[in-house]
């Protein structure tokens, strides 16, 4: 069975509840829940059956077993998280505006997850990395280590890559995580010259490279297999065998919550190619789930609400990278 594993942190989510009180009042009520780009994608990658395992520290506090509980009962493993004693979780929170428009603060500087390239255990865990089929990491996971952390990384997954595993790299873009931007060009740099696979898209590379035309910020990515969503629905699509366009069906129900809509297409997408399909079709998936999540509430949709299950084709084998 084709394995995954994702890299990186999943934190406390604080959101203000309906009606919880109004900007610049005297507090409101707030929803406690767990929060992370890359563990959204590892729930999806397991609900479309797809062996997975998040790799990421945590504390030894009751909020980190509630995580690895809720990971648990979705079907992610859980066997590469590290228990940091003494360690939290990090923390963020979401408020709303006058005008409705979101707000996200963070605690995360000390976070248990920080530390995952700096533990005794690093060696071990960056060692079974040549285990799995796909290695898929975002570039919010880059940010949470340092220099030295993110060159441990890299150099483990271009191991790796010689006993034929493939590095798929999401260029989930926040700028509040990086020092500054020619960190995060250099940073983005060294994950396309690496990565097998890259999921990007508009929003993250013009914040990078203002300015730039499609084709120009395209060409900055060296990667053989390239997946660039556009502001609209539209994903343009570079491979070995050629090129391609896939745009999404049109929505028959209203846009709710568009959390979640990036990591749930990189889920469908590694899961269509590790089923066989091509860049295309997997694209076609990538855009069916996205689009059937953006529909609701929330990062995580309900599990009754995932697209039916098709019958796979044979999984694409491993082949050792030359």
């Amino acid at each position: 069975m084709a394995s995954v594993a994702c890299i990186g942190e999943c934190m406390v989510e604080l959101r203000q509840a309906q009606g919880g009180g109004q900007s610049g009042g005297q507090g409101g009520l707030y929803s406690r829940g767990f929060g992370g780009d890359t563990l959204n994608t590892a729930v999806y990658l397991a609900r479309l059956e797809v062996k997975v395992d998040y790799f990421t520290a945590l504390g030894d506090d009751a909020l980190s077993d509630e995580m690895v509980t809720a990971w648990t009962a979705e079907g992610v493993g859980t066997r590469r998280v590290v228990r940091l004693p003494g360690k939290l979780p990090g923390l963020y929170m979401i408020q709303l505006d006058a005008k409705g428009e979101r707000q996200f603060f963070h605690w995360r500087e000390s976070a248990a997850a920080r530390r995952l390239m700096d533990l005794p255990e690093t060696d071990e865990i960056l060692n079974s990395l040549m285990s799995y089929d796909i290695v898929y990491l975002s570039a919010i996971t880059l940010s949470i280590y340092d220099q030295a952390g993110r060159e441990r990384l890299f150099a483990a997954i271009k191991r790796a890559r010689l006993l034929g595993t493939r590095f798929v790299f999401d260029t989930n873009f926040r700028a509040r995580g990086w020092p500054d931007r020619d960190v995060a060009r250099e940073v983005f740099a060294a994950a396309f010259e690496a990565a097998d696979i890259v999921l990007t898209s508009t929003e993250d590379l013009l914040a990078l490279y203002p300015g730039e035309s499609h084709a120009e910020l395209m060409a900055r990515i060296p990667t053989p297999e390239l997946v660039f969503r556009l502001a609209e629905p539209v994903s343009l699509l570079r491979f070995p065998d050629g090129t391609g366009q896939v745009g999404a069906e049109p929505m028959t129900k209203p846009v709710v919550d568009t959390t979640a809509a990036g990591d749930s297409f990189a889920a469908a997408y590694i899961a269509a190619r590790l089923a066989g399909s091509d860049p295309v079709e997997a694209a076609q998936a990538g855009h069916r789930l996205a689009s059937l999540v953006i529909c609701y509430p929330g990062a995580i949709i309900p599990a009754y609400a995932m697209p039916p299950k098709k019958r796979p084709r044979p999984a694409i084998s491993r082949q050792a990278t030359k």
